[in-house]
């Protein structure tokens, strides 16, 4: 069969969706349409190219030869298209992970964007960390993302960019009976003997616990073990009710029930967090979103340090980029 003379993006997409997710049920879902059209337009892309793409089964689905072959061709086509639609300022929305929805940094970044840029769609999303939030970023399924950036394996850092954003004070969340509570602040060495929650076992955050474990180091903290993955704001609330354990987070961090959050000194360790995004990426509304996150924090001083400050070496290289002043 003759190569046909023109082929849908559409139909490209629906292809590069089913051959990113092995699942017609999920990209049917990231397409926002039925799971019968999702395979009718894989079909017929399946005619027009003559050749089969996938390998359908009861349990699975597998890219074909032909499919593999045809795969990186397909992804070209698509942000062709993508970066066509940008420079005539007809892009599609930008995808912003948030992490959590109440991370306050990575929201009013966004809400700046959104302001300077009301032409452009800016879409959250909330992936929960950017380990996670990385693999999304180089498979195209994420525009940006917030958060540690040397927390990443190399090979990961080697396909994203990223600009530093601010310096975030941590901080502990203690139930409201411990002994810690009635403090205005608590020193590291107060936390000594102390189990403290950062999230090990969620792979999705593992650069958090990552810093969590760096931070404990020599300091006679313990890191919980592993608690189920918890959904959601609720859910979050109820393992940690249950436990009792003190929450390693940052200034900010939104409020539980029972609990009172208080910042960490003595030193004041940092949250190091960065604007993440897929290298080579054009799109005007991420010009925009790193024009925003720069203006806060050039007016907030988020990239000043404490001069009674704690942070990983490797942090402070990734940040380095911009100058560390002292407040």
């Amino acid at each position: 069969m003759p190569a046909p003379a023109h082929v849908e993006p559409r139909l490209l997409r629906a292809f590069v969706t089913v051959a990113e997710e092995l699942h017609f049920t999920r990209a049917a879902a990231r397409l926002h349409i039925a799971q019968q059209a999702l395979s009718r337009d894989v079909r017929r892309l399946e005619r027009e190219l003559g050749c089969e793409l996938f390998v359908r089964s009861t349990r699975r689905v597998t890219l074909t030869a032909d499919g593999e072959r045809l795969l990186p061709y397909a992804r070209a086509v698509l942000q062709s298209q993508d970066d066509l639609l940008a420079a005539a300022g007809q892009s599609r929305p930008l995808l912003v992970d948030l992490n959590s929805p109440g991370l306050g940094t990575h929201r009013e970044v966004l809400h700046r964007a959104r302001e300077r840029a009301p032409g452009h769609e800016l879409m959250a999303r909330y992936e929960s960390g950017l380990t996670w939030a990385a693999g999304e970023l180089l498979a195209g399924r994420l525009d940006a993302s917030f958060g540690r950036f040397a927390g990443l394996a190399p090979a990961v850092r080697a396909g994203l960019d990223q600009q530093p954003v601010r310096y975030e004070p941590m901080a502990v969340v203690l139930p409201e009976e411990h002994a810690l509570a009635g403090l205005p602040e608590v020193p590291l060495a107060a936390l000594a003997g102390e189990t403290v929650y950062a999230g090990a076992g969620n792979t999705r955050t593992e650069e958090w616990t990552d810093l969590a474990r760096r931070l404990f180091d020599g300091r006679g903290i313990a890191l919980a073990p592993p608690v189920p993955l918890a959904v959601g704001e609720e859910e979050f609330q109820r393992v940690m009710a249950r436990t009792r354990n003190p929450i390693l987070a940052v200034v900010g961090f939104p409020p539980l029930p029972g609990t009172v959050s208080r910042p960490l000194v003595e030193p004041v360790p940092l949250s190091p967090v960065s604007l993440v995004w897929r290298k080579g990426m054009i799109h005007p509304a991420l010009t925009e979103l790193r024009r925003s996150a720069a203006e806060i924090a050039a007016a907030r001083g988020w990239l000043r340090r404490p001069a009674d400050s704690w942070i990983p070496a490797a942090d402070a290289d990734v940040m380095g980029a911009h100058p560390m002043s002292r407040c």
